[in-house]
């Protein structure tokens, strides 16, 4: 009897035999790519719910795309799973060396600042500490995550405080070029606003895209209350005034108060 992973293995390598299934011998690392992201977001719900009966699935879910990428990779010659699997084991070793070695580490912000280290030694051809970044991640992701690696060198401000400051002069910096009525100038300081509302998330210890799905939950919680009120009425939102949907919105918050 195989353990469980080699017996994942072996289902996959038959899915993809010549007599297995047609669909999964068509498959390509890039024909997998959206299915990859979607089960990626699946898990990250199940967490999010603290589901564990759906985190089960999805991380069965992830593993199985694991193991189909090294599969195919395998089949062009390029590495195994067995290679994957050691190269995430000697990294892990690699880049702890306050439990594999002789180092110490006093706090989680000293592993993060030696893991940076150890990684830019790992990656000489990189010349900044920002290079590598996926350009796929989702927006509010990716400036957070480039944030935290400025900041695990020293590149951060003092204070919550000073990052409010600085969305204030980014604040009026987009009213200026509103009242200039420059396109390309609201674009780019809409952007630095945002930039800079991340950077407070980050500061204040939050994660944006969590704080910004919660305050989306509590906008579509909230409409749909405006919605309610409104078809109390036998109407629709679009048939109301906006003073009425106002206090709709206005009642719900009440009572959530």
């Amino acid at each position: 009897m195989s353990d469980p992973v080699t017996r994942l293995r072996e289902i996959v390598s038959r899915l993809r035999a010549p007599d297995g299934c047609p669909w999964d011998r068509e498959q390509t690392h890039s024909s997998l790519r959206g299915a990859l992201l979607e089960e990626t977001y699946e898990l990250v719900d199940a967490i999010d719910l603290a589901d564990d009966a759906n985190l089960r699935e999805e991380l069965g879910d992830l593993l199985l795309h694991v193991v189909m990428h090294a599969q195919m990779a395998g089949e062009r010659g390029a590495f195994e799973f067995d290679a994957v699997v050691a190269g995430i084991c000697e990294k892990l070793i690699r880049r702890h060396p306050h439990v594999f070695g002789d180092q110490s580490a006093a706090d989680s912000a000293e592993v993060l600042r030696q893991w940076e280290q150890i990684k830019r030694a790992e990656k000489a051809e990189r010349t900044s500490v920002l290079d590598g970044m996926p350009r796929a991640l989702p927006a509010l992701m990716r400036a957070q995550t480039v944030q935290k690696k400025a900041a695990r060198v020293g590149f951060d401000w003092a204070a919550a405080a000073d990052v409010i400051a600085k969305i204030e002069e980014e604040l009026a910096e987009l009213r200026s070029a509103l009242a200039g009525a420059d396109e390309a100038a609201v674009t780019e300081e809409t952007g630095d606003l945002l930039f800079s509302v991340v950077n407070l998330a980050r500061k204040l210890g939050q994660d944006s895209e969590m704080t910004l799905n919660a305050a989306t939950d509590k906008f579509i919680d909230r409409f749909k209350a405006v919605e309610r009120a409104a078809a109390e009425t036998n109407r629709r939102v679009e048939d109301c005034a906006a003073e009425e949907l106002n206090a709709y919105w206005d009642a719900h918050k009440a009572e959530k108060a």
